[in-house]
Order: structure tokens, then sequence, then C-alpha cells
């Protein structure tokens, strides 16, 4: 205990004259400021924890609790390495079979990155959109439509109502101005598909089954007392229907980059074994 105590005291002073010359870093061995059995922990270390434009008041704090906190750690792994007997040989397997994998996946990665392009053709997606239908099945509802959220006591709102069931350039025109100034929420997509829940999600109704709620309803039209909620349904595509292009495209994307991926370390790898193999780097040992 006084060991430390005589180190976080040397610390102290150590910080106190860092704070006024701006925290200048040393490097050598005179750099160290603990030591538990062989590790160290350098001043350098400790000060680099420090935000810029911490007070020496707090410095100092920050710097004793980070102190403390490594001997402790450094103390418990020793009596831990001393005391831990046969099971220290399966912690050492297990952390070198993580290093294994984290050297083997770090490479591979760069390996991708400089290799693989990641441009996919659009024939390569329609084609594989064509071919496997089955794994585009919608496990949600999608519409395309409109949807305004208004405050109940804006201008014009009776005016709104009928404009929102009509598609028409005029329509859309007056409510694209009108949303400027009085829709909390305006959102226009019906050149593309949305997920039907999200959108239900902004209106205060609950819909129990989106199929037959959407079969039922071209026009949604809710009020609470703050706000008047209307949406306007052009299409809809039930749960259980195959996704449209449009929607999966970015799906199919990854898929097909996650296959480019598999194959070209396959590949990779099984022209690494020959070479090893031709090379001499592996050799086969039978039993005598």
């Amino acid at each position: 205990k006084e060991k430390v105590m005589k180190y976080c005291f040397i610390f102290i002073a150590f910080v106190s004259l860092l704070c006024s010359c701006k925290r200048t870093q040393q490097t050598d061995d005179a750099d160290v400021l603990v030591r538990v059995k062989d590790r160290t922990l350098k001043r350098s270390e400790v000060v680099s924890l420090i935000p810029r434009g911490t007070s020496s008041a707090d410095s100092l704090l920050l710097a004793e609790s980070f102190v403390k906190k490594w001997v402790k750690d450094a103390l418990v792994y020793e009596v831990a390495q001393r005391n831990l007997g046969d099971e220290k040989e399966e912690v050492d397997k297990l952390v070198e079979e993580y290093r294994h994998s984290l050297i083997r996946y770090r490479y591979q990665e760069r390996l991708i990155k400089e290799k693989l392009s990641a441009d996919i053709r659009e024939s390569d997606k329609l084609n594989y959109y064509e071919e496997n239908q089955k794994k585009f099945t919608l496990d949600k509802a999608l519409i395309k439509g409109l949807f305004l959220k208004i405050p109940v006591d804006a201008p014009g709102l009776s005016e709104v109502k009928g404009w929102y069931k009509s598609t028409s350039e005029a329509s859309l025109e007056k409510i694209e101005k009108y949303s400027v100034q009085n829709a909390t929420i305006y959102d226009y997509f019906y050149d593309k598909w949305v997920d039907f829940d999200e959108v239900m999600d902004n209106i205060p109704v609950h819909v129990s089954n989106s199929t037959a709620y959407l079969k039922a309803n071209k026009f949604v039209e809710v009020a609470d007392s703050s706000y008047c909620y209307l949406l306007n349904i052009k299409e809809y595509l039930p749960e259980g229907s195959v996704a449209p292009y449009d929607y999966a495209s970015s799906q199919i994307t990854e898929m097909l980059i996650n296959q480019r991926k598999v194959d070209f370390l396959k590949t990779f790898e099984e022209e690494l074994y020959k070479d090893g193999i031709r090379g001499g780097d592996v050799k086969f040992f039978t039993e005598p």
C-alpha cells in the first residue's frame, strides 16, 4: 500500500506540473508511473485519458481514479494468474483462438475491399429477383399514397378534405402549397412503396388486421382533439405478397454482394490450399 501511495503522490505532483505545461508527454522509461510485477502504466497513458480543458482539480480526481483502478486490476490479474491452475491453459487456448479468428477476419475484410467490386449490374439484380421470388415474400403490408396531419383549427381544412381524395395535378399542387403553411406532416408517396404500419403509427387508430383494413378503406379520415389525419391509399400490397422489385432492390443488392463475398473467399481459400500443398508448406503425415 505504501508503495502504491508513493506512486500516487508522485503522479499528483506530475499532473499538477503537467496542467501548467499543457500536458507535454514523455515516451522513454522515465514515463513509467506505476509497475505491478511485469506490467507498467505510463504517465502519458493517463494524461491521454484526461479531456482537454479539464480543470486541474478535476484532472487530479480523474487521474487518481484511473490509477487506482488500473492497480487493482493488475493485482487481481496477478492473483488470478497464480491461482487459476489448469484453467489457465484453457483460457490461453481461447485467447489464441480468438486472436487467430480476429486476424483472419481482418485480413479477409481487407482482401474483399481491395479485390471485390461492390458494383452490381441491374440485369443481375433483375435475374436474381425473377429466379428467387419466394425470398421476397412480404411480412408486412405496403401502400402507395398520401398522408397529411393537420391541426384541427387550421384554416381551410374542409377544402383539404376534398383535395386529398384526388390524385389530379391541380389537387396535389393545392395540397402542397397548403401544407407548407399549415400541415404538421405532409408525406407524398404515390411513386414509392412504404410500410403501412409505419404510416399508421402516425394515426390514432388501432389496426389488428391490415389486409382486411386495406380492403375496406381507400380513404382514412380521423380526428382527435388536436389534429386531423388524412390518408389516401392509392395502391396496396397485403402481407404475404411478393415484394415489388423497386422495394426489394436494396435487399437484392446486399444479398448479391454477400454471395460474392462467400464465393470469393471460398475460391481464395481453395487456391491457397492447393498452393500450400504444391509449395511444400503443407505436409500430411500418415501413421506407420
